[in-house]
């Protein structure tokens, strides 16, 4: 009896060393880099800009399955009506991106610049750029809004700056 009580002890011991060992082996995230290329379109929310258009690429690490650093240019413009007032700039942003649910929903802050481009306008401005978005392996789809710290806005009949921006961004994105 002696014998059996520990033949079945050994037996489950063996069990669960088996099975705990088992658990313990974690499957490795590949990190790596991703290249994405959107076109965005939105809407300004100070005078005198109508609408915005732009494309831009992204090129992204990942950190892990979950995390994810950022860095975004392209070109944009922000369309006036009118003679020659367009507002063309190129971004350049560095960020972080947080998958919160299923690895598709992100939530992602980008702080860089704007540098204005077109008619003369030489300004460059802190740009801030806080993101929600849906991505799959190739379709990145986000809703975000940008703020310019010094481009120019009418406030009445006088001309300040900080002009505000949401935006809609569609693009496609592949592994390098």
């Amino acid at each position: 009896m002696k014998n059996l009580i520990k033949s079945i002890l050994t037996v489950m011991a063996i069990a669960f060393t088996i099975s705990t060992s088992a658990q313990e082996t974690k499957q490795n995230y590949d990190q790596g880099f991703r290249l994405g290329f959107g076109i965005s379109g939105g809407l300004p929310l100070d005078d005198p800009y109508d609408f915005n258009l732009g494309a831009d690429a992204r090129l992204q690490y990942d950190l892990s399955k979950k995390y994810s650093l950022t860095f975004t240019t392209g070109f944009s413009n922000f369309f006036v009506s009118g003679d020659d007032n367009d507002l063309g700039y190129i971004p350049a942003k560095a960020g972080f991106k947080a998958f919160v649910l299923k690895d598709q929903l992100y939530l992602m802050g980008e702080v860089g610049a704007a540098f204005a481009v077109t008619n003369g306008y030489d300004k460059t401005s802190l740009l801030l750029s806080p993101t929600i978005g849906y991505a799959t392996s190739a379709i990145d789809i986000s809703l975000r809004y940008e703020h310019f710290n010094d481009f120019p806005v009418m406030d009445g009949a006088s001309t300040d700056t900080g002009l505000g921006l949401v935006s809609l961004r569609i693009a496609y994105g592949f592994k390098l």
